[in-house]
């Protein structure tokens, strides 16, 4: 099938994302809508307090001369107070441009310029200090403010003299096409742009994927419960992505909207513990995160003498998953699958706090392995696949129509086309309005926000994506690769490095992989070990955990190449990995190897890497 399309059968409403808050706030006022970390205790927030907050925080950004359209940069960690900040700012009638906190000097000074931000509000004093260290370059930025100076108080202050009316003007100020943010790229190479994200965009992904996901997003309790169990029961979500990203951006708005309990976890390091106490019943997550947990419970069991135990475990969580999908579970599949739930499955849903019924997935993909396993032990990740300049989502797998190994059939209202290049294009009301400082949405760039070609929004209204993919003839899309980043080795065969990458990293002692073979004779990879997996490892095998001095370990190459040989099954023989290479360090987002996102920036570790990749072919 080379098109497919999803009739809308919803109502978009008409108005800016700020009137979910005042709907809540007046019509379910006493509605926990947050829960925020205080003196280590969980404390809610409720609907009516969160619209007061917001408010007030919006009147000091009016007082402080932010007017309408004026773009407000917002640098901080995943807290309240960027929820809070980010409606304040859409109250104002402005644009939020939010940063990503882990950006270097020259990225974020490149931000203030090109957006013309006339006010920034940052996390931390040193956030503040390197703003400031900025300013002399950006004549527009008259204001800035830090949260844990405590900006929400200041602005608070400041504008307790703006009128109820005037901040209800400015706050209806915006409409369906009007901005709402500009959300940055994290392209691979060159600077990264601007896209223009509208009310309307936002509005149409989230009626769309909320009525969808309902399973997810219904804030009621179910049938049956009592008062005193309705708040655990209730649907709630923690974020713990970066909400510079839209991914993360998107659940937030769809929480505020749908009135879903959201809470904030800024520090991964105690992710687990937030987990735990928060208890939500679904989270968000790359893939990287999905694959990290099943490694780190892997080999933890191997290190407790117990990895027989979850290997054979693991298998049956994912025997079962595939037994459903055809219909029938055999009785003795059953048996086992309710005997690892007791001894395993459910100690790793407690890792998630104990309640999480779903997960949802996205910016690259899950492999079916790891969808069949999670699937498995009760967790169901919903694979989606969009862009930034898709406001999030395009498609999605759902509680009621999933197909493990896709990334689902398209929004309502949305439609997909595979070119003849095997280009995906798509159409829909989430398709950004163009990029900052270009008239024209099909304007060629750098790059897009996926390292992928650049896309464009061609005559016939048809974005392209930049990514390779099918469609079956039920509709759910399949993502193959990268049109970028196909390799075509010196025999003439064009290979998709991101399947056999995907596949190898799933093994428990591999952090990253980079595949090559461009122009050469056969295709290679170089590969980067897992710092938290790696010293259960030696410890088992009797060896040092230093990584330096097991680059060349026979039993660790072994290893390895287990998880190698299992990735090539995938493939041809001619697109198989041949040879690799370990690594000594790591690739980090604050060395300039991944984007924010956790995506490899391939031209940077190539050009980085270049010696070690050239001696893949001296062998």
């Amino acid at each position: 099938m080379r098109e497919y399309s999803t009739a809308l059968e919803v109502q978009v409403p008409v108005g800016n994302l700020t009137d979910d808050v005042v709907r809540n706030g007046e019509e379910r006022p006493d509605a926990v809508a947050f829960s925020r970390p205080v003196d280590d205790a969980w404390q809610d927030v409720t609907a009516a307090e969160f619209l007061a907050q917001v408010r007030g925080v919006a009147k000091g950004l009016v007082a402080a001369g932010v007017t309408a359209g004026d773009r407000v940069v917002l640098l901080s960690r995943t807290r309240y107070e960027w929820t809070l900040l980010d409606y304040a700012i859409w109250f104002a009638g402005a644009v939020t441009v939010p940063v990503y906190e882990t950006s270097s000097d020259e990225q974020v000074g490149w931000i203030l310029r090109d957006s013309g931000a006339v006010a920034a509000v940052v996390e931390s004093p040193e956030h503040r200090s390197r703003v400031s260290r900025l300013r002399g370059d950006l004549p527009r930025l008259h204001h800035l403010w830090s949260i844990d100076g405590d900006a929400v108080g200041v602005l608070r202050t400041l504008g307790e003299d703006v009128p109820d009316d005037d901040l209800e003007a400015r706050r209806t100020t915006a409409g369906p096409d009007d901005l709402a943010t500009l959300i940055y790229t994290s392209g691979t190479t060159g600077r990264p742009k601007g896209c223009r994200l509208t009310h309307g965009n936002f509005l149409h992904e989230l009626t769309v994927a909320v009525s969808e996901l309902d399973a997810l997003f219904d804030p009621a309790p179910g049938e049956g419960d009592d008062e005193a169990g309705t708040a655990d029961r209730a649907a709630s979500t923690l974020l713990f992505l970066p909400l510079a990203h839209v991914f993360a951006r998107v659940i937030q708005v769809g929480c505020v909207r749908a009135g879903v309990r959201l809470g904030h976890s800024a520090d991964i390091k105690h992710l687990v513990d937030d987990l735990g106490a928060f208890r939500p019943s679904f989270v968000l997550a790359v893939p990287r995160v999905f694959e990290k947990v099943f490694n780190t419970a892997s080999q933890r069991a191997v290190a407790d003498g117990r990895g027989g135990i979850f290997d054979r475990a693991a298998e049956t969580a994912i025997a079962w998953s595939r037994a459903q999908d055809g219909g029938r579970v055999p009785l003795a599949l059953r048996l086992r699958h309710r005997l690892f739930d007791r001894l395993v499955y459910g100690r790793l849903r407690e890792a998630l706090g104990g309640r999480c019924a779903y997960a949802v997935s996205g910016g690259a993909p899950l492999g079916e392995r790891l969808g069949h396993f999670y699937r498995g032990i009760g967790v169901t990740v919903l694979e989606g696949y969009g862009l930034t300049e898709t406001t999030a989502a395009l498609t999605v797998n759902t509680p009621d129509a999933q197909k493990i190994g896709t990334v689902g059939r398209p929004l309502p209202g949305a439609s997909v086309r595979v070119a003849d290049d095997g280009e995906l294009l798509f159409r829909g009301g989430q398709v950004f309005a163009g990029y900052w400082q270009s008239e024209d949405p099909g304007s060629q760039g750098s790059e897009g926000s996926e390292g992928a070609p650049e896309p464009v929004v061609d005559e016939h209204g048809w974005f392209h994506t930049g990514d390779i993919g099918e469609i079956d003839d039920e509709g759910f899309v399949r993502i193959t690769g990268r049109k970028k980043e196909i390799l075509v080795t010196a025999g003439g065969k064009n290979v998709s490095p991101t399947v056999l990458e995907d596949l190898v990293r799933a093994h428990p002692l591999v952090d990253q992989c980079l595949v090559v073979g461009d122009g050469r004779p056969f295709i290679g990879a170089l590969v980067t070990l897992d710092e938290e997996t790696l010293p259960g490892w030696a410890e088992q095998h009797d060896k040092t955990s230093r990584v330096a001095d097991l680059l060349d370990d026979a039993d660790l190459l072994a290893d390895l190449q287990r998880g190698v040989d299992t990735a090539n099954e995938a493939v041809s023989r001619a697109e198989s990995i041949r040879a690799f290479r370990v690594l000594p360090d790591t690739w980090t987002e604050e060395g300039g190897q991944l984007t924010p996102s956790l995506k490899l920036r391939r031209a940077v570790v190539t050009r980085e890497h270049g010696d070690d990749i050239d001696a893949l072919y001296r062998r």
